[in-house]
């Protein structure tokens, strides 16, 4: 399912997660919302641009996410917990 393709509830959803903090180093939103699964979209992650593709983030090396000693369920348990 693309962007395009994406329900009401899916968008508020996201629009929710965007606006939060970064689940990885606390930097203040709004943040991107990381697809743990592409298309799944009630398991996006909330993170700043450098947690999800900058140097060290996510999509390049994770050393940062090795110094928090943080994976993606980890990240997405405090995204979720920021929601309630």
């Amino acid at each position: 399912m693309n962007s395009k393709n994406l329900t009401k509830a899916e968008r508020a959803h996201l629009a929710r997660v965007k606006a939060l903090a970064c689940s990885c180093c606390d930097a203040p939103g709004p943040s991107a919302a990381h697809h743990i699964h592409q298309g799944q979209h009630y398991t996006a992650v909330a993170l700043c641009h450098g947690c999800h593709q900058g140097p060290g983030g996510w999509h390049d090396t994770k050393s940062l996410w090795r110094v928090r000693k943080l994976d993606e369920l980890g990240a997405l348990n405090i995204t979720l917990s920021r929601l309630l």
